[in-house]
């Protein structure tokens, strides 16, 4: 069974979720890659507000590509970036701006899973190479912020997305699905080396 969220997501919303869980997102999600992050970091340190409100929001590991028109803007692709990338922010991020889901491809680590678990937040995997998929899912471009300051992949734009598709990486709980299978491959790995003769003595 699949599990429709609705923005703002309220930890309580994700008190179901499990990995591995398929869930969509419909509502509003805020992309942001590694200069966003730190912006928006230093920025509530200086006290300065932010343009947009990520909490309940989606926020998500994105660098699109974009088209103007006479309409506003129009997505093309929106292939999610490798969230590691983010790893080093995202407990802090997290802590700060409440964000109700995290999107990203390749999961996330110790940090970012702790931080799920303390406020209440999770991480959704979104497969790589399906960025026409999740141009589909953005139906509308509601906001851009930063453009002229970060350029077009790494500034904030706002979407309006209708059931977003996405796996259950790291639940509310900090359980981490990519950590679990890592260790799944690892012990599997060491009782093939050895079936093979080439295992540690």
């Amino acid at each position: 069974m699949t599990i429709h969220l609705q923005t703002p997501i309220k930890p309580e919303d994700l008190a179901d979720l499990k990995i591995g869980d398929v869930f969509t997102v419909s509502g509003i999600i805020i992309t942001a890659r590694d200069d966003a992050h730190k912006k928006a970091l230093e920025m509530k340190k200086a006290g300065e507000k932010l343009p947009v409100d990520f909490a309940g929001n989606g926020l998500f590991h994105c660098g699109p590509i974009m088209r103007k028109t006479d309409a506003g803007w129009e997505v093309i692709a929106a292939g999610p970036t490798t969230s590691t990338r983010m790893e080093m922010f995202q407990d802090d991020f997290i802590r700060e701006f409440r964000p109700g889901v995290i999107i990203g491809k390749g999961g996330m680590g110790d940090r970012t899973a702790a931080a799920c678990k303390e406020y209440g937040c999770v991480y959704g995997a979104f497969t790589g190479g399906a960025a026409l998929v999740s141009a589909q899912a953005i139906k509308e471009v509601l906001e851009v912020h930063w453009l002229d300051d970060l350029g077009m992949p790494e500034c904030l734009w706002v979407y309006r997305v209708d059931k977003f598709p996405l796996i259950v990486g790291i639940d509310a709980n900090g359980n981490n699905l990519f950590a679990d299978n890592m260790e799944k491959v690892m012990k599997n790995k060491e009782k093939a080396l050895k079936i093979l003769g080439l295992g540690a003595e």
